[in-house]
């Protein structure tokens, strides 16, 4: 099993999106998922103007910097760089890892998604990629045309040695065998947000739970080898 790489922890990766998040729900959201024990943010929001998005992810890089939490956003090293965010998340069609890192500087975090195919993987690891993200696993709303990834992936990317993560569809029910299976991170929208601050604070208790339990590098895991 590949170490863990140090700008990043093991555990839930709360994902924000702005039908769920709302501008007026966002950071009492996000504060939920930070008392439930989330260990990385993601601004998402593909909708909202220029400067509404400016906004809400300098609020939200606030709290996530009380917190000690890094906040990535999503497909946007400009505003990433404007707010001071840790970093972002590229998919396969955005601006280049290498565009991003230039922007950002070398000590940014910057994740890859790899869809279900781990050729896509090597080479981000190769262009220095700090996480690979794979998915959907299950059925997801935010992104239901996304091929499909089985759990095997998450198994043979830990070759690669950089922390592994999992997304699409994913709930409190269904999360356990990814943890088992390799994932570092589990990336999560519609199972942790949408509800009240109390119920967003309870889904992300059990996910922190899971890794607790499952997760080799948690000392109280039951699954270390």
């Amino acid at each position: 099993m590949g170490t863990i790489n140090q700008k990043l922890a093991h555990g839930l990766y709360a994902i924000t999106d702005n039908r769920l998040t709302p501008p007026d729900r966002l950071i009492t959201s996000v504060e939920a998922a930070l008392r439930g024990g989330a260990t990385l943010v993601q601004y998402r929001d593909k909708t909202s103007t220029a400067a509404e998005r400016l906004r809400q992810a300098s609020k939200l890089n606030n709290l996530c910097l009380q917190a000690g939490v890094p906040l990535l956003i999503n497909d946007d090293p400009e505003l990433a760089k404007r707010v001071g965010a840790a970093g972002v998340h590229l998919g396969q069609d955005d601006v280049s890892l290498a565009a991003a890192r230039a922007q950002l500087g070398p000590d940014a975090i910057i994740g890859i998604t790899c869809h279900h195919r781990l050729d896509l993987a090597k080479t981000a690891k190769a262009n220095g990629a700090d996480y690979l993200a794979f998915g959907r696993f299950y059925t997801s709303s935010t992104k239901p045309s996304a091929p499909s990834a089985d759990l095997s992936v998450l198994t043979e990317a830990k070759s690669l040695a950089l922390p592994v993560t999992a997304i699409g569809g994913i709930t409190t029910d269904n999360a356990e065998p990814l943890i088992r299976a390799g994932a570092d991170l589990i990336a999560v929208v519609g199972g942790l947000f949408g509800g009240t601050p109390e119920q967003i604070e309870h889904n992300a208790r059990r996910f922190t739970q899971l890794f607790a339990r499952h997760h080799p590098l948690s000392p109280f895991s039951t699954d270390r080898s």
